[in-house]
């Protein structure tokens, strides 16, 4: 389903730096279970301000063992200025690159090494982790974090900014406003009604079904099939595609995401704008 590079493969099978540090300076944890993703990150930091040492504990995907991997490599040696001016970018970059839709973990882990900074100086945590307003209430995301992920890594569109922050990737409520913090960082006008050229206008019930089915097969199923996962197709009540995840689907934490940015987008792009993907249990 993902294209991960071999550096990504590496740090994920062979992670560094793994496990609790019982005698660390400070400590960043940020995520969890309930969301899908969670990383606790240790530091060991000298009288000079330097990190000598780093180690983490990680609940999720592939890439956010190996982005929590990545992260404690590159904090080694740095004093905590040097390690505060790392960014997501920086810790992706480091991997060979991560899919669009995995940025999210690299995330996690500058979020994480900003909480563990600020507790080792003494600087107010709890207030700066509900700043702002929450937009996304599948995930507790808030406008400010939208906003500063946007600002930082250039983000143009609903669909980056649900790979940077996975809000939008859950019940798909938070879109709409998404889209506004978007206009109102970007200073463009809002762009997300669909386009007037559709891939097949005008569809019957019967052509839409059978074009459904066709994506799904030739297109989404394959791409799920090399991570040993599925989807299963159940209905079309209209715009309303009913599926059902199988394999290692069913127990991946990005499930949702993958409904969103694997399945529903290949219909919306192949079928019609205005499908809506929904999983039921069957």
């Amino acid at each position: 389903m993902w294209e991960y590079t071999d550096k990504v493969r590496e740090h994920f099978l062979n992670p560094r730096n793994v496990g609790e540090m019982k005698d660390a300076s400070a400590v960043g944890e940020v995520g969890s279970l309930a969301c899908g993703d969670a990383l606790k990150l240790f530091l060991k930091i000298d009288d000079n301000d330097r990190i000598v040492d780093a180690t983490f504990q990680t609940f999720g995907c592939a890439s956010a063992i190996a982005s929590s991997s990545a992260l404690t490599e590159l904090l080694k040696g740095r004093t905590l200025d040097e390690a505060a001016e790392i960014t997501d970018k920086e810790i992706a970059d480091y991997l060979g690159g991560l899919p669009e839709e995995k940025m999210h973990c690299s995330v996690m882990g500058h979020e994480a090494l900003d909480v563990a900074i600020k507790t080792y100086r003494g600087e107010p945590i709890e207030a700066k982790e509900h700043e702002g307003n929450i937009v996304c209430h599948c995930f507790g995301v808030t406008d400010e974090m939208i906003l500063r992920t946007i600002e930082e890594n250039g983000l143009t569109t609903v669909e980056e900014v649900t790979h940077y922050t996975k809000a939008g990737g859950g019940c798909g409520n938070c879109i709409d406003e998404i889209q506004l913090l978007l206009d109102e960082a970007t200073g463009k006008v809002a762009a997300c009604e669909f386009p007037d050229d559709r891939p097949h206008p005008n569809l019957s019930n019967i052509e839409r079904m059978q074009l459904v089915m066709k994506v799904l097969n030739e297109e989404v199923r394959p791409r799920l099939k090399q991570d040993g996962g599925d989807v299963e197709l159940i209905d079309i009540d209209g715009h309303f595609v009913k599926v059902a995840l199988r394999g290692m689907c069913t127990s991946c934490p990005s499930s949702k995401l993958t409904l969103k940015n694997v399945v529903e987008k290949a219909l919306q792009e192949q079928v019609e704008p205005e499908i809506s993907v929904v999983e039921v249990s069957k």
